[in-house]
């Protein structure tokens, strides 16, 4: 069983009169500055002070300084940058800094296990990742509640690391709801398959192709649409509300028998060969080379994927429906991704 932290388990004192840089202003960026400031935490912003998201952040209480300067100033630096960049970010504006004493943190542990990163080891570097988007980690902190997070220590050098980490998430809100003990190996390992095997890339391509097989045998598209993604969030709603039991209980005992005898059809012992196949490639280093690789080339062929999924037909047909569905958000509506090596915006999950 992992091990679970709470608001009684951490010590918030411990990193009261210490400067904490967030490095970087999208989803997580502006939650966790935010929720750290509220929290009585000394913050910093360390941003390119012409970039959108400093102007958001200036006109959110925030300070905001370039990168270098934060880190400078810093004694906790977090690192809420895309993977892609954190190298980069790091060799150029953070390692000059990172002193004896300081913390090195991050949300996600890519840079750090794929060593795109490698502090020195007189420093402590430490994770801390909320089970959420951004947007979630800052409404709820609001309501009074939290949202889980991870916690990892890679290095602990000065010997409160953990002390330090579990202090950083009493800060955004996390020991409210409960902090689980990890490793960096287990959160990005674990991260990656989630995003590419299921959450994500399973997902979508699950939707794609039961919306192709009803359009290519005749049906409207409008209907498959409706069958095969706009009615996914009402199941996930169910399960995300209490497991595959809670959702079978609230379906029709018809819908509950087509479950039960069909689904291992179509995502079967093939496909869970293709995930061994998918965890393998993360395991060994083949996916973070591959997706380091794409950006130092300009990242081309990512754009070109993009493109290519914007026209795929469920998406068109999507776009015409949710114009009429009123009760959506009129931003995620028509909300665009952001290019290749482009900072996240504060909506985006």
């Amino acid at each position: 069983m992992a091990t679970v932290f709470y608001e009684k388990d951490a010590n918030p004192n411990a990193l009261k009169g210490k400067t904490i840089a967030i490095l970087g202003y999208g989803s997580q960026g502006h939650a966790q500055a935010q929720n750290l400031r509220d929290s009585g935490y000394k913050v910093i912003v360390g941003l390119d002070p012409e970039r959108p998201s400093a102007q958001q952040a200036r006109a959110d209480g925030m300070v905001v300084v370039a990168p270098a300067e934060a880190a400078k100033r810093a004694d906790w630096i977090q690192i809420l940058t895309p993977d892609e960049t954190q190298g980069d970010l790091y060799d150029s504006q953070i390692k000059p800094y990172l002193h004896p004493g300081k913390v090195l943190g991050v949300s996600h542990g890519f840079s750090i296990h794929f060593k795109t990163i490698q502090p020195p080891n007189d420093v402590d570097v430490v994770m801390i990742a909320p089970k959420s988007p951004g947007h979630l980690v800052r409404r709820v902190y609001t309501e009074g509640r939290g949202v889980p997070a991870l916690l990892a220590i890679h290095q602990d050098a000065t010997g409160r690391a953990h002390e330090y980490a579990l202090s950083y998430a009493f800060g955004i809100g996390s020991t409210r709801a409960g902090v689980l003990q990890t490793t960096f190996k287990e959160e990005t390992e674990s991260d990656l398959f989630g995003e590419q095997a299921v959450l994500c890339g399973g997902l979508s391509s699950l939707i794609k192709k039961g919306f192709e097989t009803l359009v290519e045998a005749g049906y409207q598209p409008e209907v498959a649409y409706f069958e095969c993604l706009h009615e996914m969030k009402l199941i996930v709603d169910l399960i995300y509300e209490g497991g595959l039991a809670r959702m079978r209980y609230s379906i029709s005992n018809t819908a509950e028998y087509g479950d039960l005898t069909r689904g291992n059809q179509v995502v079967g012992d093939e496909t869970r060969a293709k995930m061994k196949e998918i965890l393998a490639r993360i395991q060994d280093g083949t996916f973070a080379r591959e997706w380091i690789e794409e950006n130092k080339t300009g990242g081309k062929k990512f754009a070109a994927l993009r493109e290519a999924e914007k026209k795929h037909p469920v998406e068109e047909v999507g776009a015409k429906l949710r114009a009429m569905m009123s009760w959506l958000d009129k931003d995620a509506k028509k909300a665009k991704p952001p290019a290749p090596h482009e900072e996240p915006k504060v909506v985006n999950v």
